[in-house]
């Protein structure tokens, strides 16, 4: 027998140095001096180059042997005073830098990935049986139920594969539903059942690889929002058929006994036909959770979900 199986439930300014129009310091000439070529005087572009130049302070230029002292002096004094400004302004336009990376750190959105996980609900008491996990409310960090077992049934899976465990109480219930299933001369197989947080990670991850977010988003859960880390759910399928985990299985023989029947054990069809935009799941008339006789009958009598029933809605 092949069987084909399909997921299932499962990211400086720089101020110019203000521009130090310092003015240039213009002397008369003594009438003695009258033949003597004008000192140069320093351009806009030098004076900038100097600012950007960590503010060094500006060679003053050399004055005619005959200048006169006091209009070097105020050459340097003024020079010095450009110095200081400029040193102040490179200052502060550096506070207001980090001030600005540090308010663009703060406003700065999460991707979103994170932005989902931080507004999931955590579960408060993951080993009930009556425990509800989808989209929004996922599992403790780290949670493994304390008493998966493998319950006496055939299984698609290897011997020793983690997927063959389920919760003890769920285990008991569905080996019980496969023997009666059996006296009616139908045959199930145990497809998926426990599944660890890590183990999801990997389905999910793949699955959003392959066919995108979307998809992935439809058909599998993100890690910690799988009913299958509960330890209460098991996908199956007809022994007898190659197709099987696709809406089509409802069209078998153990498909609609199935769906008649799980709820005597305990068992309810988690994700329904037509309520995609509650459970958040397309249709899986394969994947059973275990959540006890009484609540699974009600359940199913009032054919509604788990969301619907304790008001739960997205």
């Amino acid at each position: 027998m092949g069987i084909i199986l399909i997921g299932c439930q499962n990211e400086t300014s720089e101020q110019p140095a203000e521009e130090s129009s310092n003015d240039e310091q213009v002397t008369e000439e003594n009438t003695e001096d009258a033949g003597k070529a004008e000192p140069e005087q320093e351009t806009t572009e030098e004076t900038d180059k100097q600012s950007e130049d960590n503010a060094e302070i500006p060679e003053t230029p050399e004055l005619e042997e005959d200048s006169e002292a006091d209009t070097t002096t105020e050459k340097q004094e003024a020079d010095k005073e450009s110095e200081s400004k400029e040193t102040e302004t490179s200052e502060q336009n550096n506070d207001e830098n980090q001030s600005e990376e540090k308010a663009d750190e703060a406003v700065a959105v999460p991707d979103n990935k994170t932005t989902i996980e931080n507004t999931l609900t955590v579960v408060e008491d993951p080993d009930s049986v009556e425990v509800i996990v989808n989209k929004q409310r996922k599992l403790p960090d780290g949670y493994k139920p304390a008493d998966l077992v493998e319950p006496n049934v055939s299984f698609y899976a290897a011997e020793g594969d983690p997927k063959r465990l389920m919760r003890q109480v769920a285990a008991t219930a569905l080996e019980q539903l496969f023997a009666d299933a059996k006296q009616s001369g139908l045959e199930f197989v145990a497809v998926s059942g426990y599944r660890s947080y890590d183990r999801q990670k990997v389905i999910y991850e793949n699955n959003v690889a392959k066919n995108g977010q979307e998809h992935a988003d439809r058909y599998s859960a993100r890690p910690g929002t799988s009913e299958h880390q509960t330890g209460l759910a098991m996908d199956v399928a007809s022994a007898a058929l190659v197709a099987v985990l696709e809406p089509g299985f409802i069209q078998t023989d153990e498909g609609q006994w199935l769906a008649e029947n799980a709820h005597n054990y305990g068992f309810i069809i988690r994700y329904l036909e037509g309520k995609e935009s509650i459970t958040g799941y397309s249709y899986e008339p394969w994947h059973v959770r275990y959540v006890g006789k009484e609540l699974a009958t009600e359940v199913y009598e009032q054919q509604t979900t788990l969301e619907e029933f304790f008001g739960l809605y997205p």
